[in-house]
């Protein structure tokens, strides 16, 4: 017996040793103490946030990386977070396939009713009511969006496009530029933008 208590006051002697020399708890056996690799590895797995993805795109100088950034945004903000809005955007997008353009977009008015916060309803709406040519309705809806998220960046986009092609040219060079500040590394952005201090620069003279 006093061989055995011996050997545990040694195995307790060895134990206060690790301890002061190299700063690891000497764990009984009963609770194994977890691997801070792995939980490391963990979190380093875990998805990026929105806010997140948005200040690397805005930081991303390399065209093919802030698009793979861009993409992912794109498909963060896709997901609504209810079966419903979900639903009832394949009926909407399957019925515009199908040219019920009216059915697509009564569908549309009910996933903005069901969430009014939620930007894909309005976003779909704007590009459907563009595509019909119902632009001012397409401003409409596209402005919704970016009240809800001001760095919504493809109907920033969209926006720039249709001031573009509406001869407005002040304010789509306003709207490029509000685009570029979210998304700097989007090169036909930039020759829009450019372009348009151009004509516009040329127009003072």
């Amino acid at each position: 017996m006093r061989f055995f208590h011996a050997v545990h006051r040694l195995i307790l002697s060895t134990c206060i040793l690790v301890i002061s020399t190299i700063g690891y708890a000497c764990a009984d056996d009963s609770k194994p103490a977890s691997p801070p690799i792995e939980r490391l590895q963990d979190r380093s797995a875990a998805p990026k946030s929105t806010t997140e993805l948005l200040e690397e795109l805005k930081r991303e100088r390399n065209p093919d990386v802030a698009k793979t950034i861009a993409a992912n945004l794109v498909t963060q903000w896709a997901d609504t977070g209810s079966a419903t809005a979900d639903l009832l955007t394949q009926w909407a997008d399957k019925a515009r396939r199908e040219k019920r353009n009216a059915a697509a977009l009564d569908f549309l008015d009910q996933v903005i009713v069901l969430d009014p916060k939620d930007p894909r309803g309005w976003a779909k709406r704007a590009t459907l009511n563009y595509s019909l040519g119902n632009v001012r309705k397409a401003v409409s809806d596209l402005n919704e969006v970016l009240k809800i998220e001001p760095r919504y960046f493809p109907a920033i986009q969209m926006l720039a496009t249709i001031l573009t092609e509406s001869g407005s040219d002040e304010k789509a060079m306003k709207a490029w530029q509000d685009y570029l500040d979210v998304y700097p590394a989007d090169r036909s952005a930039q020759k829009a933008f450019s372009d348009l201090a151009e004509k516009l620069a040329g127009a003072r003279t």
